[in-house]
């Protein structure tokens, strides 16, 4: 960890450019960047082109080029063309409920 940094998760550092894209939940904009690290609940990336999209609540980080692996994101923060994000976790709450139904 570095000092200064109150991580709760160890993040892994790339050492070559890994390109991945950001997309609106509802599909309508996508966005090109580089993963510079990434942990379990989150990442930092710096994003090709304007940032303004990034101000939607969520968005898809897509991290294969077919987008079959994604995770749901929200912005934590933005430095000039960097950005920091925050995995959002599903609600398993509603998931329980939905099992409990199909089962009855």
């Amino acid at each position: 960890m570095l000092k200064g940094e109150n991580r709760k998760t160890n993040r892994v550092r790339f050492d070559h450019k890994h390109a991945v894209n950001l997309m609106g939940v509802d599909g309508t904009w996508r966005r090109s960047c580089v993963l510079l690290d990434i942990s379990a609940t989150g990442a930092k990336i710096e994003v090709e082109g304007t940032i303004d999209v990034l101000q939607a609540k969520e968005f898809f980080l897509l991290l294969s080029s077919t987008g079959l692996a994604f995770r749901r994101c929200e912005l934590v923060w933005i430095d000039g063309s960097n950005a920091g994000i925050r995995f959002v976790k599903a609600k398993l709450g509603n998931k329980k409920a939905e099992s409990s139904e199909r089962a009855q």
